[in-house]
C-alpha cells in the first residue's frame, strides 16, 4: 500500500502517465479479489466497507423483500430504510434459517431474497438452496464468510453479494459489491463516472490495493485449519468451567460464542480486557448498544450472558492459552460477588 500514499497517487481516472501508475494497482487488486471469491473482475464494485456495499444492494428496492431475523445490523437497517414490506424468516436454536421457508415467503411481488452466508455472531453457516423464481434478485452479505471459509460466487448463483477486507487481515475502508453480469442497480453514489459508473467518487487506491494483496497472499484452507485449531482450544472452557455453553453451530472458524451462567457479558469483557485478552459482547457493530443481541433472541438463547471470541489472522497460541489460564479466574471471581 505504501507506494499507493507516497508516489503513486495520482487520480486513477486521468489518461496521463501518473495517473495510469495507480489505474493499475487498482485493476490487479481487481482481478486479485474476483479470484478469490470466483467472479469476473468486472463484477467487482470497490466500496469503503462491507456495510456500504450492503447498503448498495438494497437502496433501490421498490417492493416486497425476504430476509432472515439473525442478519447483520446493517442489512436490516438498510432494508428497513428502504421497504416496510419485509418478511423476516426465523431460525432454529443453531440460528439456521429452513431454506423451504425462504422459498415459501416469496411472493410475486418480491424483488429481492437478502440473506447471509455465514453468520457474524454465532458462525452459523447457511443453506442458500432454495427455489427462487426468475426476476427475484439474491443477495448474500458474504462479510462474515469471506476469509474464514471457501465460496464461489458464481456457484453460489448470487446476484448481489458483500464482502469486506478488514476480515482476513486487510486495510480498513475497503470493501466490495459483486454485482453478477446483466444484472442493473441504480448507484448508491452519484456524481462520478467511477467503477464503470456503478459507485461515483475517486477511488481509496492505498486500501483497495491492500485488500489484493491480502487475498492473494491468503491460502484459506491453511487458514481455516489454522483458526479452527485455535477455537477448538479455546472450546474446552465449555467443559474446564460450570454453565458454560456454547451457542450456534461452530461451523465458522475462528468464532465460538458462549454463554456463561450468572455472569452478564460486560463484567467478563472488562476483567479479560485488563489482563490484554480483547473479546466481545454481542456483534461487532453493537457495542454502544445496550439492547440484547438480535441475533441471539431470534434464537431464544440468552442473550444477556453471552461472549464471543474469536480468532482473527494475528492470533496465536499464546492468545489463546492466556485466555484458557484466566477465563477460569476471572469467572469464579465474579460469581463469588453475586
Amino acid at each position: 500500500m505504501l507506494p499507493y500514499l507516497t508516489t503513486e497517487f495520482a487520480d486513477p481516472g486521468r489518461v496521463h502517465t501518473e495517473a495510469l501508475a495507480t489505474r493499475v494497482g487498482i485493476e490487479t487488486a481487481r482481478r486479485q479479489v474476483a479470484a478469490f471469491v470466483d467472479a469476473r473482475p468486472r463484477e467487482v464494485v470497490f466500496t469503503s466497507s462491507g456495510t456500504e456495499a450492503i447498503a448498495h444492494a438494497h437502496h433501490w428496492i421498490r417492493g416486497h423483500v425476504v430476509t432472515s431475523a439473525v442478519e447483520h445490523s446493517s442489512v436490516r437497517d438498510s432494508i428497513n430504510a428502504a421497504t416496510t414490506d419485509v418478511t423476516v424468516i426465523g431460525v432454529d436454536q443453531q440460528g439456521r434459517i429452513d431454506p423451504d421457508e425462504v422459498a415459501a415467503a416469496i411472493r410475486s411481488d418480491t424483488v429481492l431474497v437478502s440473506i447471509q452466508l455465514a453468520n457474524h455472531e454465532v458462525g452459523t453457516v447457511q443453506s442458500l438452496e432454495f427455489d427462487r423464481p426468475a426476476g427475484v434478485l439474491l443477495h448474500v452479505d458474504a462479510c462474515a464468510a469471506i476469509g474464514n471459509i471457501n465460496f464461489s460466487f458464481r456457484e453460489i448463483g448470487a446476484d448481489l453479494m458483500s464482502i469486506t477486507a478488514h476480515k482476513l487481515g486487510g486495510p480498513k475502508g475497503a470493501g466490495a459489491l459483486l454485482v453478477r453480469r446483466g444484472v442493473r442497480i441504480a448507484s448508491l453514489l452519484r456524481g462520478g463516472a467511477q467503477e464503470r459508473g456503478r459507485r461515483g467518487g475517486i477511488e481509496n487506491a492505498p486500501a483497495i490495493v491492500g485488500f489484493g494483496a491480502a487475498v492473494a497472499d491468503l491460502d484459506i484452507a491453511v487458514e481455516g485449519v489454522r483458526k479452527l485449531d485455535l477455537i477448538n482450544r479455546a472450546a474446552s472452557v465449555l467443559t474446564a468451567v460450570d454453565g458454560v455453553q456454547r451457542f450456534g453451530s461452530g461451523e465458522l472458524p475462528g468464532l465460538l460464542c458462549i454463554g456463561v451462567a450468572g455472569v452478564e457479558a460486560e463484567p467478563i469483557l472488562l476483567s479479560l480486557d485488563q489482563h490484554g485478552i480483547a473479546v466481545h459482547s454481542g456483534s461487532s457493530c453493537s457495542s454502544e448498544m445496550l439492547e440484547p443481541s438480535p441475533v441471539l433472541e431470534a434464537m431464544h438463547v440468552d442473550a444477556q450472558h453471552s461472549l464471543r471470541i474469536s480468532a482473527g489472522w494475528n492470533t496465536t497460541d499464546a492468545d489463546v492459552d492466556k485466555f484458557l489460564r484466566l477465563f477460569p479466574v476471572v469467572i469464579e471471581k465474579l460469581r463469588s460477588l453475586r
